[in-house]
Formats: C-alpha cells, sequence, structure tokens
C-alpha cells in the first residue's frame, strides 16, 4: 500500500485544532492585557537577532508559529488594546469585529467585480449606510470602505483635480497648459494631506496652509485672504481639506465657513473626520461638523475609535458617478451582463480587488447596536473632561487646548523653566514614564514646544484607568534626576 502524500496545505481539521488554540491565545490576551507593562522596552533589531535568517526546507508545523509568537513576538509589543494605553489614537479592535476579520480572511474571497461575490459588495453597501444613517447624515452621501484615511484623502484629491481641469487626466493631463490648481488645508491638518496632493500633481508649490485661530481651527479669513491671492495671481483654487478632529489637539475646523468659501471659489471641499468622525453618532456632537452636509467628500475611520479591527476607513461622496469616472478602467475580463444594474467597487478607489472588510464593520454594528456604541463613546468623553479638570486644578500643570472630545493636550510647567529646557524636562517625564510601563502617551509639538496628548478611547479603559494614569504623570515629571538627553531623543521617534 502506497503512503498518503503529504498535505500540500493546511487541512479543514489541522485549521480547526489550531484555530481554537489562536482563539484561546488571543482571548487570554485580552483579558489578562491590563497585567502587562503598556511600552515593550525591546531595543531596535532584538526581534531579528531571533528570528532565523533563512526559510526552512521542511515543514516546522503552525505549532512554530504559536512558539514564536510567545518567545519572540509578544515580548516585542506595546498593546494598544491596554487600559492604560493613551497615545496616538485608539485603534479598537472590538472581538466582534476581529471575528468579523476572520470570518473575512478565512472565506478568501475577492471583490473584482460584483459578480465575483455579491454578498461582498451589498453587504459593505448596507453596511456604510448604516454608519451614514448613524451619523446623522443626509441620503445624498453614498459610502465605500478604503483601508485607510490616507488613501481616502488621495482619492478626493484625485477627484477634485479632475472636476476643476476637465477630466484633464483622460488627455495631457496637469501638462495641458491649464492654470495652476492649488490645495488649502490648516496648519494644523494631518500630514497625509500634504503627502495626498503631492502624489496626485500638484506640487508642494501649490499647497497651501492656512492658519489657525486661538482653538487651533483652520482660519476662514486666512483661508479667504489665500484664495483671493491665488485667483488674482492666475491660479484656480481646488480643494479646500477641512478637519474635524485635528491630530495634535482635535481642533474642530469651520466646516460651514470652509464650505461657503468653496462654493464662491469653485473649490472641492473634503472633510477629514478620520478620528473624530466617530463623535457623530452622538446627537449631542454633531454641531462640531456643522456643514458637512454642503462637502463633496468626507473621511470617517470605524477603526479608530469607533471600535472596528484596522483595516477599515469609509470614504462617502455625495458624487458617486464623478468618483467612478475618475477611477474606472473597464478592461474586457472584467465585464459581466449585470454591470449596468450594480455597483462594482473597484471604480471607487485606486485596487482592484477588495477584501471582505465589510464584515467587521457589519459585526461591530450588528453585534453591539447604537446604543451601546453611544455608551462607549460618552464614556470616553467624560473621562476626557475629568482628566481636563485634573490637570487644571494642579498647576504647575496646565491644558494647551480645548477639549471637543476625548483627547487631552498637557505639559507640566514647573517656575524657571521655560523654552528648550522646559522641551528638555517634557520629553524626560515622558521617556520615564514610558519606561516604567504604567502608560503609554503621546509627545507632540504645539507651537514650536514638546507638549504631552493623552488621547483615551481603549475598549477597556474605565475611569480609573485614568486616574492611575493621572498619578503616573505626576509621579514621573516629579521624579529626580536629568534625563533630558535621552527624553529628548525619545521625543524624536515618536
Amino acid at each position: 500500500m502506497h503512503a498518503a502524500p503529504d498535505p500540500l496545505s493546511m487541512s479543514p481539521e489541522e485549521f480547526r485544532r489550531f484555530g481554537h488554540a489562536v482563539v484561546d491565545w488571543l482571548a487570554d490576551y485580552r483579558r489578562d492585557v491590563a497585567a502587562r507593562p503598556v511600552c515593550t522596552t525591546v531595543p531596535p533589531g532584538a526581534v531579528l537577532a531571533r528570528l532565523p535568517a533563512t526559510p526552512p526546507e521542511q515543514p516546522e508545523g503552525f505549532a512554530a508559529v504559536l512558539q514564536d509568537l510567545d518567545a519572540v513576538l509578544l515580548p516585542a509589543l506595546s498593546h494598544w488594546q491596554h487600559p492604560r494605553f493613551f497615545g496616538y489614537f485608539p485603534s479598537n479592535g472590538d472581538l466582534a469585529a476581529v471575528l468579523g476579520d476572520l470570518l473575512s480572511t478565512g472565506l478568501g474571497v475577492l471583490g473584482l467585480t460584483w459578480q465575483s461575490a455579491p454578498a461582498l459588495t451589498e453587504l459593505e453597501q448596507r453596511a456604510v449606510d448604516w454608519l451614514r444613517q448613524l451619523s446623522g447624515l443626509s441620503a445624498a452621501w453614498r459610502g465605500v470602505i478604503q483601508d485607510t484615511a490616507s488613501t481616502a484623502t488621495l482619492l478626493a484629491l484625485l477627484c477634485a483635480r479632475e472636476r476643476s481641469s476637465g477630466h484633464a487626466a483622460a488627455g495631457a493631463g496637469l501638462q495641458g497648459g491649464g492654470p495652476p490648481l492649488v490645495v488649502y488645508t490648516s496648519l494644523e491638518a494631518h500630514s497625509s494631506v500634504t503627502k495626498a496632493a503631492l502624489l496626485a500633481g500638484f506640487g508642494r508649490d501649490h499647497v497651501r496652509t492656512i492658519g489657525v485661530d486661538g482653538a487651533r481651527a483652520l482660519d476662514p479669513t486666512d483661508l479667504r485672504r489665500q484664495l483671493a491671492a491665488d485667483c488674482a495671481a492666475g491660479r484656480r483654487p481646488c480643494a479646500i481639506v477641512a478637519t474635524t478632529g485635528t491630530t495634535a489637539t482635535t481642533a474642530m475646523d469651520p466646516v460651514a465657513a470652509c464650505a461657503a468659501l468653496a462654493r464662491e471659489y469653485g473649490a472641492w471641499l473634503h472633510v477629514d473626520a478620520a478620528m473624530a468622525g466617530t463623535a457623530a453618532l452622538l446627537p449631542e456632537c454633531r454641531h462640531l461638523w456643522h456643514g458637512v452636509e454642503a462637502a463633496d467628500s468626507l473621511v470617517v475611520n470605524p477603526h479608530k475609535w469607533l471600535g472596528a479591527s484596522f483595516d477599515c476607513s469609509v470614504f462617502y461622496v455625495r458624487d458617486d458617478q464623478h468618483l467612478v469616472r475618475v477611477m474606472s478602467t473597464n478592461p474586457s475580463y472584467l465585464r459581466t451582463a449585470v454591470d449596468d444594474r450594480v455597483v462594482n467597487y473597484r471604480d471607487w478607489g485606486i485596487a482592484l480587488g477588495r477584501r471582505f472588510r465589510a464584515l467587521k464593520l457589519w459585526s461591530l454594528l450588528r453585534t453591539h447596536g447604537a446604543e451601546r456604541l453611544r455608551a462607549r463613546l460618552r464614556r470616553d468623553l467624560a473621562n476626557a473632561r475629568w482628566l481636563a479638570d485634573q490637570v487644571q486644578a494642579t498647576p504647575p500643570w496646565r491644558v494647551l487646548a480645548p477639549v471637543p472630545l476625548q483627547t487631552v493636550c498637557l505639559r507640566h510647567e514647573p517656575p524657571g523653566l521655560d523654552g528648550a529646557a522646559l522641551d528638555a524636562h517634557t520629553l524626560a517625564w515622558v521617556d520615564r514614564l514610558h519606561r516604567s510601563g504604567a502608560a503609554w502617551v503621546t509627545p507632540a509639538q504645539l507651537d514650536g514646544r514638546w507638549m504631552v496628548r493623552v488621547s483615551i478611547g481603549a475598549l477597556a479603559t474605565e475611569r480609573e484607568h485614568v486616574a492611575e494614569l493621572w498619578q503616573a504623570l505626576q509621579r514621573a515629571a516629579a521624579a529626580s534626576g536629568d534625563l533630558g538627553d535621552r527624553g529628548g531623543g525619545h521625543g524624536d521617534r515618536q
């Protein structure tokens, strides 16, 4: 009798066995993550040094992967799901969404066309429409899931470029000799806006940085001044990017004022609401993006504060046919008999193939429902207000910017310290905090000086964890010893 040949892929039964082990491992990790230091202390290159330099010739089995996970990878992770993670932005990864992501990957379908996976397309249509309804947006909007807000902003600027140029990409493009097209965005906007403008071919010379007011929001008076100056010089305003929830301080640009200027000058208005757009689930927060209905496009990242696992960024447009005209391709091998009756999301973005991302958004919304999601957001807002109150009441600590949402910008300012010395002090105590493993915050610059962002919103973060953070901040700032040099280096790496 001939021996059965070795299987050439993992069998369903082996998948079942190891799948149970992986789910158990992840469940234990989430249950126990609070007992771990938030930040890893491994030096650069430590993981590489412990990984085999060459691939195996013979099967080692999935058990080897789990062994690597425990011995090498987990010790080199900082824990975004930790209740004392206050860095960058909330990246929630609710376990209901994790299961949806697992289903998406396990099914292994690709949305090349509607016909290649009808359920993929139509579930995405419904999921993004549910999010639209929950956010209080009108039925005029159509949505599509992208990977990140960076991609969505690039799409918005491509749409703006083509509308302003009369679809020049179909001919000579920006080389056709028309007036230079200009993009306008706030001093506090995310770096992805400038990157998108460069990738879309506008050129750095045609990206205008608009000043901000005392609340760190875009100043519409300066925007009008720069729009008028460009028109007078023979340049054409093409796109305005307003941000609701800027990266450093969650400042809210005046969307209605930007929309009025966009109409007046014939510019496209894109609203970057990547993190803060989630707050629109709360009726009491919708005033923060008043005027959004007059925008041309909008991006919201459910993979941030809402709870979907990364990556899941929803790009909304009011004129989906314009988006399709800009992005569509129609090779013979992708045409089907139903194309005139369905949505083909390959024409709504850059990538041809798409994963079943909607499953994780659907899983999140269906599992928890709107009220549970709203309750969590309100908890985070209340915790941010509580922390801001503690800081304000405790000189020489200071809150540096308004707190419209869940991010508190603060600094410890001992008497007699300013300028470079204050910067060194700030970076030193942040470094001390991180090395202690007690919490993770993000140092950032505001008006050229270092400060600290505390971004509240991890799934497990309760008031007790914010109170523990406040105590840890005070201990770190009060600790003796000059760690300014080491702190400065750490800050530069953020």
